[in-house]
Parts: C-alpha cells; structure tokens; sequence
C-alpha cells in the first residue's frame, strides 16, 4: 500500500467534498499549485508544516487526513512513523511539531 498515494487521495476527497479548487486550497496553504498536484497524486509527501496548514485549510484534524477509506496495517503506520522519523532527526523544530501533534492524538 502507498500511503503517499492514499494521503494523496484523501486530501483531493476532502477538498473536493468541500467545493474548493487546488488553485484556492494552494493559495491558502502559500504553496504553488504543481506542488499540491503531487502531494494529490502522491508522487510528493507534504512536510510536516504543510500538512498542518492543509488540515486548517479544510477545518480537519490531521488525523482525518490519515483515514483513509482503504485499511492500513500495523507495518503501513510503522514505515510512516519511521520515515517520518528519519527526515527530523536533525530538525529539532520539525520533531517537536510531530511531537505536540501525537501528544494531541492520545
């Protein structure tokens, strides 16, 4: 399962159920439209800061944004964690952003 696809997709159903344009959802959001069309598409992951400002944007939890139609399993949400694990290593910043989000989560 490619969870970049089905975050993708998740953030187009949401955005499409709310009526707003990629054009309006980029706007909101400050980033150009070709790189919202990958996070939709999957070929991009969003970075943290960003899916923050998408889940505002939509007046979604973040953690809507993960629920995807199709089940995940246990090692789907393990590589997720563990990628994003690796990318803020040495980004003190980043780490404690995830931090405060899965504090919120439990």
């Amino acid at each position: 399962m490619d969870l970049k696809k089905n975050l993708g997709k998740r953030i187009q159903e949401l955005r499409k159920n709310q009526g707003i344009t990629q054009e309006k959802l980029a706007e909101k959001i400050s980033i150009d439209i070709t790189s919202l069309s990958k996070i939709e598409t999957g070929r991009n992951y969003p970075q943290p800061e960003t899916l923050e400002k998408i889940a505002l944007a939509l007046s979604v939890d973040i953690e809507d944004l993960f629920k995807f139609r199709n089940n995940l399993t246990k090692d789907d949400y393990c590589k997720l964690i563990y990628k994003n694990i690796d990318l803020l290593k040495n980004n003190e910043e980043k780490l404690k952003f995830i931090y405060i989000v899965s504090s919120s989560l439990v």
